[in-house]
């Protein structure tokens, strides 16, 4: 019959779609009741569609939305079961895994490569990264944070930071501040429209003799200078005052 239909005229094609097209409304009216779709139905919807998405103009039982979701949740189970998990690394025995915490326990200064290299001559093969994950957590004591560190030590400590500033004549001018973080008070700022690492020394010791604090300090910060040359000549200077 569908070779038959190859050769039939373009009219008689129309006629017959208006023909089952005109059936299909009348048993709509017939049948108001909702209607059940098998899989195989459900399957013969989604593809049409993918071949032909005009097709949905042609629709009368169902609606149009259905047809897409039907294809969407297709899509959806089809890439589902593309990745469904096929398998995988097999789970390290419960002997190798108590074994491993009881040495890290036993040798608290043991790190992961030891165990590993002494299980592998009791004949255990297992993998570096197995065994640092199964091995015991030793809990390291709470280390004090920034803002404890400068709570506790403010009064012993002096910072620094070299900033620029930008003139009315589009020159620019080189600030060094020097500042006592107990009571925020400025021990020493200097001015120069050409830094140097001498000249940030120079500064230092300046500042050194001006203040009978000095000594006191056990610990001078310098912000965005730490990264450059003359980090290395402020640590120097420091230390010699």
């Amino acid at each position: 019959m569908a070779l038959i239909g190859l050769f039939r005229s373009r009219a008689s094609l129309q006629a017959e779609i208006l023909t089952l097209r005109h059936q299909l409304n009348v048993l709509r009216r017939k049948s108001p009741q909702r209607l059940t779709f098998t899989s195989i139905d459900r399957l013969v919807f989604a593809g049409l569609y993918r071949l032909a998405p005009g097709m949905l103009d042609a629709l009368k039982i169902v609606r149009p939305e259905t047809v897409i979701r039907w294809h969407r949740a297709g899509f959806r189970a089809y890439w589902r079961w593309k990745s469904r998990p096929r398998g995988g690394r097999p789970k390290t025995p419960l002997e190798i895994r108590h074994l491993v915490r009881e040495m890290s326990l036993a040798n608290p200064l043991w790190g992961a490569p030891r165990i590993h290299g002494e299980l592998l001559k009791l004949g255990i093969d297992v993998g570096q990264t197995t065994v640092a994950k199964y091995m015991a957590r030793g809990r390291r004591p709470p280390s004090q944070g920034w803002k404890t560190f400068l709570h506790n030590h403010a009064d012993g400590i002096a910072s620094m930071d070299l900033f620029v500033v930008p003139t009315l004549s589009f020159r620019l001018l080189y600030g060094l501040l020097i500042l006592h973080h107990d009571r925020r008070q400025i021990l020493w700022l200097g001015v120069t429209a050409h830094p140097t690492a001498e000249w940030i020394s120079r500064q230092l010791t300046v500042a050194a003799n001006s203040t009978s604090r000095w000594p006191h300090f056990a610990y001078a910060i310098s912000w965005r200078t730490s990264s450059s040359v003359c980090a290395s000549l402020i640590s120097d200077r420091h230390r010699s005052l």
